[in-house]
């Protein structure tokens, strides 16, 4: 381990520019000019980021990861993952729909992905902007197999096989891996998914990649091989209250996500077991820890190690932050069965291993 003292990290966000990309997060970041035309997505908190302050600026997260281990992400993460930072947070806006695409579990990515370094990739969806209208296809609409999507893709006529979801601001949309799925048009929303981009199309509308003349690459036998063929279990999750100004989102194996609205100076304390990644989505806030301090504004993202021992967020009026982290769900579920909750709502939010 290094001699350096931890303290929050923010690292250099990493900007993708696909093709279905607008232009909200550009102005709603305040980019420097010239803005890109076409930004799709903006990778927070990702191992391979940069740290771009403090006396560790310059590593990547990895590396401070790899260095202090469990200090930075947590006795609860090291058991699960080893010295890995195993999550990523991203925004995205997609002026135009997505592929319809699957990830694989972290069994199949393991074993057939293994030289890529990446786990499996379930997420989760908190929507920020969702256009009048707008809608997320999610998993299928009916019990299907192999055979009968194999010849649906084929074919071209794979979309009436698909649930399609509405969504509104504030929504939460948990999506496991094998589920087959899309972001349509008119849709910003904050990402917390685990540490991969392995992603396998199966449909996209025939669109032709600007850089080669063709149409993207397909991976039909992979998506195929990794694809839930039941239909989808879940809809948007409804959240829980786990105190004042404070709602549990999601929770699974790899992550939770937990909603702060802030209209004063708030206190926490580290839980020793995990990191936390929060993300200013309204407002602005200053992180306040005990020989520190650091104003977030909006769009930006911290990881707070484990180590830390406490922390206060202090808004400037009022603020959002999103909250992720590596949960213990045993934990959780017993919170809320204390406080005599019905173990089914719970089980709404709080989600085991399906």
């Amino acid at each position: 381990m290094s001699s350096i003292d931890l303290y929050p990290l923010i690292t250099q966000a990493r900007l993708a520019q696909p093709l279905w990309g607008g232009t909200f997060l550009a102005r709603w970041l305040e980019l420097p000019q010239p803005q890109p035309e076409r930004l799709g997505e903006v990778w927070l908190v990702y191992d391979t980021n940069p740290i771009i302050d403090g006396p560790l600026a310059g590593k990547t997260l990895a590396q401070v990861t790899r260095d202090y281990g469990e200090a930075l992400v947590g006795e609860r993460t090291i058991a699960r993952y080893g010295a890995d930072f195993p999550l990523l947070a991203k925004f995205i806006d997609a002026a135009d729909r997505l592929s319809i695409q699957v990830h694989p579990d972290d069994a199949y990515a393991h074993t057939h992905e293994a030289d890529t370094g990446f786990h499996g990739k379930t997420e989760a969806w908190h929507i920020l902007y969702a256009a009048p209208g707008a809608d997320v296809v999610y998993g299928l609409a009916r019990l299907s197999n192999r055979d009968e999507l194999t010849a649906a893709i084929t074919a071209g006529t794979l979309e009436p096989f698909l649930r399609r979801l509405p969504v509104t601001a504030g929504d939460t949309v948990f999506v496991p891996a094998g589920t087959l799925h899309a972001i349509n048009a008119g849709i910003v929303l904050f990402e917390i998914q685990q540490k991969s981009d392995l992603t396998y199309r199966v449909y996209d509308y025939g669109r032709i990649d600007a850089a080669t003349g063709q149409p993207r690459a397909l991976h039909i036998e992979k998506a195929l091989d990794v694809t839930d063929y039941a239909p989808a279990p879940r809809g948007v999750i409804p959240p829980l209250q786990l105190e004042a100004g404070r709602d549990l989102l999601v929770a699974c194996e790899s992550f939770a996500l937990e909603r702060l609205n802030l209209t004063g100076v708030v206190e926490r304390i580290v839980d020793p077991a995990t990191f936390e990644i929060l993300t200013v989505v309204n407002g602005s806030a200053t992180l306040r820890w005990s020989d520190g301090a650091r104003h977030l504004r909006r769009g930006e993202a911290v990881v707070i190690p484990a180590c830390l021992g406490s922390y206060a967020l202090e808004p400037t009026e009022e603020a959002q932050i999103l909250r992720a982290y590596v949960p213990d769900l045993e934990a959780l579920r017993h919170e809320y069965t204390q406080r005599g909750m019905d173990a089914a709502r719970v089980a709404e939010t709080v989600i085991g291993r399906r």
